[in-house]
C-alpha cells in the first residue's frame, strides 16, 4: 500500500472537532473532504461504514489520541455527496460509497480509454475493465464494482454505452 502523506491538520487536535466559526468550519470541511478523497484513492477503497470509522486510520489519529465523531463523519459524507463524490447506500445513511472522481468523470476516463484502444462497438465485461491485463496502467483498474457500474450508467444515459447483465456477469457495449 502506498504511504499516506498526512496534512499538517491531521496532527492538530482541533481538526477532529467540528469548528463553530463559519469560515473556519468551511475550511475544515474542505480539508476533510480533500483528505478523505485522497485516502480512498490511495487505499483504493470505496465504502465508508460510519459505524466502523473508529477503526480507520483516516478518522482516528492514535498518535494524538483524537478521532472524529460519527456525526462529524456523517457531515463530511454529506458534503462529499453534495459535491458529487459520495452517495449513501442505505436509508439510515450509515454506509456510503465514496469515489475520488465524480461518476461522470469516471465515465469519461473509461470512455476515453475505450475510444483510444479501439473498443467502440465492442462488449467488455466489467471484470475486463477493472481487473484485465489491458487496464493495469489505468486509474480505473481495481475500481470498486459498484462505482464502475454507476459510472457506466452515466455513459448509458448519454447513449455511449449499454450495460448488459447476464447471470452473475456484467458487461458493457460501447458506442
Amino acid at each position: 500500500m502506498t504511504e499516506i502523506n498526512w496534512p499538517w491538520q491531521y496532527s492538530f487536535p482541533p481538526f477532529f472537532t467540528l469548528q463553530p466559526h463559519a469560515e473556519t468550519k468551511a475550511k475544515q470541511l474542505a480539508a476533510w473532504k480533500s483528505l478523505t478523497l485522497e485516502y480512498y484513492r490511495i487505499t483504493n477503497q470505496a465504502i465508508v461504514d460510519i459505524r466502523e470509522v473508529h477503526s480507520s486510520p483516516l478518522f482516528n489519529n492514535v498518535s494524538i489520541n483524537r478521532k472524529l465523531s460519527s456525526d462529524m463523519v456523517l457531515v463530511i459524507m454529506e458534503e462529499l455527496e453534495n459535491s458529487g463524490y459520495a452517495c449513501a447506500l442505505d436509508k439510515s445513511r450509515q454506509r456510503w460509497l465514496v469515489y475520488w472522481h465524480t461518476l461522470q468523470e469516471w465515465g469519461e476516463i473509461i470512455y476515453n480509454w475505450v475510444r483510444d484502444n479501439g473498443f467502440i462497438g465492442s462488449v467488455c465485461t466489467t471484470f475486463e475493465l477493472t481487473d484485465g491485463e489491458n487496464t493495469t496502467d489505468q486509474e480505473f483498474h481495481g475500481l470498486d464494482p459498484e462505482v464502475l457500474v454507476r459510472a457506466l450508467r452515466t455513459l448509458e444515459s448519454s447513449n455511449r454505452a449499454e450495460l448488459i447483465m447476464f447471470d452473475d456477469n456484467q458487461g458493457v457495449k460501447f458506442f
